[in-house]
């Protein structure tokens, strides 16, 4: 019997190998699921339009954020990425699937936008720590924007979240977070269920409660309901999503 954990990095894959692999939609081995759900662009995902989350534009008008060095965890087509770089954002944008990425590069070519693409996995690890898409990205950066990718994480890999933001956030930088809410999408399971039963039962539901707890070294800025858009809309938006803006503290 091999017994080789030694690392917090290796308890994390020993955790990532207790899930069936088809569960699988967060490390390099997930990517052909993805590549597999954006291979029919006409389907009717809410996402695959080319339109900016409805809270990510409110930021901006508001005043809350500002543009600087943002980075795009799980970009998927590029829709905010994009929206960030039209606005004078130096823009890194991530996401494990080549699909995704060849649709993003389309869709900044066509709009003449200079966004910066990768394709990996932003949560890999390296011995002890956790080094984003093979160090291809590096901070710091003032913003770092998820609509949709931390929800598809297991439990334990908020360790390898919070610990991006520690290693990538600028000091006085924001978080912009999009994600399920309870009572509207995605499991409510308690996390050790989905341990038990080897499935991520297509996404992680989260309250107020649990995000505040989460990102309790951040300072909440705003935490709402993302607005139901009409298909008229500029912009995206889904009311089975929370939204929130978190800020690190200036002194960290």
């Amino acid at each position: 019997m091999d017994r080789n954990i030694r690392t917090m990095g290796d308890v994390l894959r020993l955790l990532d190998g207790l899930f069936a692999p088809e569960a699988d939609r967060w490390t390099r081995e997930g990517a052909a699921w993805w590549d597999g759900f954006y291979s029919d662009r006409d389907r009717p995902v809410p996402f695959f339009v080319a339109k900016p989350d409805e809270n990510l534009v409110s930021y901006l008008d508001r005043g809350l954020i500002a543009p600087g060095r943002a980075l795009d965890l799980g970009c998927g087509p590029g829709r905010n990425a994009l929206y960030l770089a039209s606005l004078g954002f130096e823009v890194d944008a991530v996401d494990l699937s080549p699909a995704a990425i060849a649709w993003a590069e389309e869709r900044a070519r066509e709009a003449g936008a200079q966004v910066a693409f990768h394709c990996g996995d932003a949560f890999a690890a390296a011995g002890d720590a956790f080094a984003p898409a093979g160090d291809a990205l590096s901070g710091p950066y003032d913003l770092i924007h998820d609509s949709g990718c931390f929800h598809h994480l297991p439990p334990h890999r908020r360790i390898s979240y919070l610990a991006l933001l520690d290693r990538l956030l600028a000091p006085g930088g924001h978080l912009a977070l999009t994600c399920f809410a309870a009572g509207g999408m995605g499991s409510e399971l308690p996390d050790v269920e989905f341990y038990r039963q080897s499935r991520l039962h297509g996404g992680l539901a989260y309250r107020p409660e649990s995000l505040r707890r989460i990102f309790s070294d951040l300072t909440e800025v705003e935490l709402r309901r993302m607005h139901d858009e009409p298909p008229e809309s500029p912009y995206f938006g889904e009311a089975f999503l929370w939204t929130a803006l978190f800020r690190r503290d200036a002194r960290a």
